[in-house]
């Protein structure tokens, strides 16, 4: 590969879940597109408990049936719902058993041997996929976008036509071209690990996301993720506040984990396998979600949080909304990235959100633990928590925070 003054139809910055389905389905079109990863796969990343809509997303690729035939493989853990405790009280979502039609059963997976398995398949349909590339500028054009590149020692410059910024956390775009605007959720810190589990308790229910509040704080909770092959993925999420900078990330996470019962006992002959990491002011904003000649995609637009594991799934419906659009703007057709791309994205995002900060002001947390519950009120709600965000036909979807609303307080009418 000859890097100087190189010149694609598209250029997409990460190669994650958005960076490789929106490049497979370009490349489908049949544009040239390379991927600019500045990382080398396998590498590890948060993010591994996917919703069955994601499925539908990477089925547009033919990825869906790759994730299916290699989840032994890879120990991708077979998942049908979530599973929530607290104070001694469980519940739990059937994905299964939900408003919205399509698929109502997913994946936990190590997300080292997901994304790559995704970034693989997107190479095989021709994608150019440039490992260990990472952007340092960029430039806008009349024609397209300029950037200068490093590789290790060397440096060139790279001419496309569109740019996808898929960049996840690193938010390449944003950065360059000061797109970045406060979120309007507060700053949150998680500590997390990959732990060898050892659980032998029949009530944990390894085909479940476990998420676990805190008896005292109930705006700190837990992910505790299963694996296939024993491990699983284990973090504690609250404000900066709740946690102790003058100690170690280890100690920081146990000594939540030992302030939950029910976790704690679950998890007492557990090992982590990797070291404790922490992520803090994650959530993120940007004032716009595309330019001239650039869009951007998942987590390099806006983060929520990442206690319904929607982080996934609105990166790839990004990239099956974009796909589309950005063909249309290379033919020189009119592409209506506002209206077929950054809106309906947003309207999905905004029905997370609603859900989001009604689990941290606790209103989401009485309609979970509530012991009376409508099975048609449940299978809306299921249909929102397995990623069905953008169901315009979901009562919960086009009027999230009014109903919620509603609902949270008939919940608060009698104890729960």
């Amino acid at each position: 590969m000859t890097n100087n003054d190189y010149t694609v139809d598209v250029v997409v910055i990460g190669a994650g879940p958005s960076g490789a389905l929106a490049s497979a389905l370009l490349q489908q079109l049949g544009w040239q597109v390379r991927v600019l990863e500045g990382q080398h796969f396998p590498r590890f990343s948060i993010g591994e408990s996917l919703l069955p809509q994601c499925m539908q997303f990477l089925s547009e690729a033919g990825m869906d049936k790759l994730v299916d035939e290699h989840a032994e493989k890879l120990a991708f853990q077979y998942k049908n719902g979530a599973a929530f405790h607290y104070r001694g009280t469980d519940t739990e979502i059937d994905f299964t058993d939900k408003f919205s039609p399509g698929r109502g059963t997913t994946y936990q997976v190590k997300r080292a041997n997901f994304d790559k398995l995704l970034a693989d398949a997107a190479a095989a349909k021709g994608v150019d996929i440039c490992y260990g590339h990472r952007v340092q500028t960029i430039t806008e054009q009349d024609d397209g976008m300029l950037l200068t590149v490093t590789q290790g020692e060397e440096q060139y410059q790279l001419h496309s036509r569109f740019v996808l910024d898929a960049s996840g956390f690193g938010r390449v775009l944003p950065r360059l071209l000061d797109l970045d605007k406060p979120s309007s959720l507060p700053p949150r810190s998680a500590y997390f690990c990959h732990v060898k589990d050892g659980i032998k308790a029949s009530r944990f229910d390894r085909n479940k996301i476990l998420i676990s509040v805190h008896p005292e704080h109930r705006d700190i909770w837990y992910w505790l993720i299963p694996f296939a092959d024993g491990t699983a993925s284990l973090g504690v999420v609250g404000e900066p506040h709740h946690f102790d900078t003058s100690i170690s990330n280890e100690e920081n996470l146990w000594a939540k984990v030992k302030a939950e019962p029910n976790l704690a006992d679950l998890l007492a002959d557990a090992e982590a396998v990797n070291p404790v990491q922490t992520l803090g002011g994650y959530s993120a904003d940007v004032s716009s979600l595309y330019g001239k000649h650039y869009a951007l995609l998942g987590n390099a637009g806006e983060f929520l949080d990442p206690v319904f594991s929607s982080g996934v799934t609105i990166a790839l419906k990004s990239a099956s909304l974009v796909a589309p659009v950005v063909d249309a703007h290379l033919r020189g057709e009119r592409a209506d990235f506002e209206g077929q791309f950054a809106t309906p994205l947003k309207q999905g995002v905004e029905c997370f959100k609603t859900f989001v900060n009604a689990w941290y002001d606790t209103r989401f947390q009485d309609v979970i633990f509530y012991p009376e519950q409508s099975d048609e009120v449940r299978r809306m709600i299921s249909a929102i928590l397995a990623g069905y965000a953008w169901d315009a036909n979901n009562p919960y979807v086009v009027q999230s925070e009014r109903r919620l609303n509603v609902l949270a307080q008939l919940c608060q009418m009698e104890p729960c």
